[in-house]
């Protein structure tokens, strides 16, 4: 089995130790308050909170950011009064942005039980940042529409599975003779609508991005710590067109219109069998389950890699790592930061808090405390620990938490949309993307 992540390691910055030695089982009278970096989990967090109310007496206060807004949430929010006690960064850029928040977790119960410490954020021996999931992405499928493409008696292709299915040029052709079939497998079309909507553009500027960043920075052997991250050439760039007009150009409605398309409405599509595809995380099963009317049955929800066109697209995998990194502040009480430690440490522990990470939060976790039969039921999370134990695929880690910005994203999503819509080529999108890469990294220093 070959898995590949990022280790995400810091150097420089101040170190101020702060010792957690505490078990859930004995609580402070302090109080949690997380702002949640989650929307889809908003509601999940809530009950949870009035669980463990109820089971210790310590107050857990949940404050959700909305899409594409946690940085300037988060903001706000430590201006206030009562500021969070534990919330989340993305990885060394925010860690970077938020070092003089963030304890020392180095001594915590959930350090001790994280199974690959390389994961977590760290500085000059200070543990940071602690990852508390690992997610995947990659395109979703619904095997009962593509079974039934694969039985039409007259289609252009020869294919008889979607196991073979394993590089850019097969997807394509599948893909493309889909589409033509789309009234015969009753569909509008093959892939969902492509959400270019400002705020719901993520899984483009940020998810799609991260394939041609990772191989551009691993075949250069680019050193994830030093500033050879600060600029790129988009040395990738077509393989990343080849799948972006794939989807624009095979899709339930035209591409002038992904600029009023939400990522809901996406996976609405799905839900209701309007396409056969859509490109997503493991996250949005609760998504396609919720929505009124589903036909999509949990055994027909399958996944494959993103190929864009690679030599290796036949050995790559889906796209799996983290940017939800715990950090607790350093700058609150000494009893609201015993009281956060206890509550994240109950939850990744205790019988009913895994209940509710496993059942309810749907995360894969990375911790030890958790068995091999407490693993997560819902099926996208199940095809996303299925190909981690494919042998001979390389999973893609998550270098995103290395862009420069939010900014540089949400740049990236308005050049994607005037592509889509025709009113800028590809070669100026792609200028940009370099250009804005370079002046956000100066940006952030």
């Amino acid at each position: 089995m070959v898995k590949k992540f990022c280790k995400l390691t810091i150097l420089g910055g101040m170190l101020l130790p702060l010792v957690f030695t505490s078990c859930w089982g004995k609580k402070s009278k302090g109080e949690v308050r997380y702002l949640n970096f989650k929307p889809e989990s908003a509601g999940v967090y809530e009950e949870l909170a009035q669980v463990y109310e109820k089971e210790t007496g310590v107050k857990v206060i949940i404050e959700t950011a909305a899409n594409n807004a946690y940085e300037s949430t988060l903001t706000a929010k430590m201006a206030n009064r009562n500021p969070p006690t534990l919330f989340q960064i993305n990885g060394p850029k925010g860690y970077a942005n938020w070092k003089d928040y963030c304890a020392d977790l180095k001594d915590s119960e959930l350090y001790k039980h994280l199974t690959d410490k390389s994961l977590a954020v760290t500085d000059k021996g200070g543990v940071y940042g602690i990852p508390y999931v690992l997610e995947g992405y990659g395109i979703i499928y619904n095997k009962e529409i593509t079974d039934k493409y694969f039985a039409l008696p007259k289609k252009a292709t020869t294919f008889k599975s979607m196991d073979e299915i394993n590089n850019f040029e097969k997807l394509k052709k599948l893909v493309e003779d889909m589409q033509k079939n789309a009234s015969k497998l009753g569909i509008k079309g093959v892939f969902a609508s492509t959400s270019l909507k400002a705020g719901e553009d993520w899984r483009w500027q940020t998810h799609l991005l991260n394939i041609p960043i990772y191989y551009e920075f691993t075949n250069n052997n680019i050193d994830l710590t030093s500033n050879q991250t600060d600029t790129i050439t988009f040395e990738y760039n077509k393989n990343f067109k080849n799948i972006f007009d794939l989807y624009l150009n095979n899709s339930v409605i035209p591409p002038k219109q992904v600029g009023i398309k939400t990522v809901d409405n996406s996976m609405s599509e799905f839900a209701l069998g309007e396409c056969a595809m859509v490109q997503n995380g493991n996250w949005a099963w609760s998504q396609i389950e919720g929505v009124k009317g589903n036909v999509v049955k949990a055994d027909n929800i399958k996944y494959l890699p993103i190929y864009t066109g690679m030599k290796v697209d036949p050995q790559q995998g889906l796209c799996i790592g983290t940017e939800n990194f715990y950090a607790v502040n350093k700058k609150a009480s000494a009893e609201d930061q015993k009281a956060t430690v206890d509550f994240v440490y109950w939850l990744y522990s205790s019988e009913k808090g895994k209940d509710y990470v496993i059942n309810k939060l749907g995360f894969i976790s990375p911790f030890d405390t958790f068995t091999e039969f407490e693993k997560p039921k819902d099926p996208l999370a199940v095809e996303v620990l299925h190909w981690m134990k494919k042998s001979d695929i390389t999973t893609i880690p998550w270098y995103f938490t290395l862009f420069p910005s939010q900014v540089f994203k949400d740049d990236f999503g308005s050049d994607l949309l005037r592509y889509a819509q025709g009113s800028e080529n590809w070669a100026t999108v792609t200028d940009n993307v370099i250009a804005d890469w370079k002046k956000e990294s100066a940006a952030s220093q």
